[in-house]
């Protein structure tokens, strides 16, 4: 499933894990997104939507 946002476009990014001992890896934050069915203009489709976008009302859920 991909990793992106249909609604605000919200994606993976790029950090650094960063240990007490200032010991350095790289890592990925990802968006928590949920695959839905969506009514847009009365039409059902499926959409990857993040819970942000969710929680705000951004999208009616059917």
């Amino acid at each position: 499933m991909s990793k992106v946002c249909s609604v605000c476009g919200k994606h993976p990014v790029a950090g650094r894990n960063v240990s007490h001992s200032h010991r350095v890896t790289n890592r990925v934050y990802r968006p928590n997104v949920q695959k839905l069915t969506v009514n847009t203009n009365g039409h059902l489709h499926k959409a990857n939507v993040c819970t942000k976008c969710l929680k705000a009302g951004k999208v009616a859920r059917s």
